[in-house]
């Protein structure tokens, strides 16, 4: 695998870029207190995050992971989701950070010449505004939200149309991402990907999905390209 003839470099954001799991659950409590519930600690949160907003709602609302076949009222269900998204627009960048060496990694890569973009599964309307606060935007070309297009990671539809809208070959491009749902988008469409060990993948070890390469910092990048 000769890394560097890759052109372009796409990341996931949250668990990848970003550690945001402060703010979402600073922003998933508020909502939980407005509609009288109880609410969770940090890190149990923390294992609630990577599948958008709608299931993290939907998990906070049951309190737990596995959501799979459980009902929630419809109206109960949207009232907290806007609660959410209100409490989150006023959180996004409280104490949201970089991981470590993140913004000099992405400076150096940008400046090596691979184009940079964002696929990520949080909702569009948050993107800009976190990468504008971190000082991030200007590394990237383009970025897809998880409500961007009609489906979302581990779907390879957002990868499909990255590659589509910036004129490139799928292998020419490489995913890096912190959970499955990264990993399974990219094995969809044959694409190349890097799996971060520090994210969000549920207590799951990133290596099980079988990504191309795995990584436990995000400045190897550097070594790899």
């Amino acid at each position: 695998m000769n890394w560097k003839e890759k052109k372009a470099i796409l990341f996931d954001l949250d668990g990848t870029l970003i550690d945001s799991v402060p703010d979402l659950a600073l922003a998933v409590n508020e909502m939980l207190q407005q509609l009288g519930r109880n609410t969770f600690s940090e890190e149990t949160i923390r294992y609630w995050v990577g599948n958008g907003a709608q299931t993290l709602v939907k998990r906070a609302l049951l309190g737990e992971r596995d959501i799979k076949g459980k009902q929630i009222d419809k109206e109960l269900f949207e009232d907290a989701l806007a609660r959410f998204l209100s409490a989150y627009q006023k959180h996004l960048c409280e104490a949201t950070r970089p991981y470590p060496d993140v913004p000099e990694t992405l400076k150096a890569l940008k400046a090596r010449g691979y184009r940079l973009a964002i696929v990520t599964n949080k909702p569009e309307q948050f993107v800009g505004p976190i990468l504008e606060g971190l000082g991030l935007a200007d590394l990237f070309e383009a970025w897809l939200g998880g409500d961007s297009l009609p489906k979302k990671k581990p779907d390879p539809m957002p990868l499909l149309h990255l590659c589509e809208t910036m004129q490139i070959k799928v292998e020419e491009a490489v995913i890096v991402g912190d959970s499955k749902n990264d990993i399974l988008a990219a094995k969809a469409c044959g694409m190349d990907a890097i799996g971060v060990t520090y994210g969000y993948n549920y207590g799951e070890d990133i290596a099980v999905y079988h990504p191309t390469v795995v990584i436990e910092e995000f400045g190897k990048l550097l070594k790899l390209f």
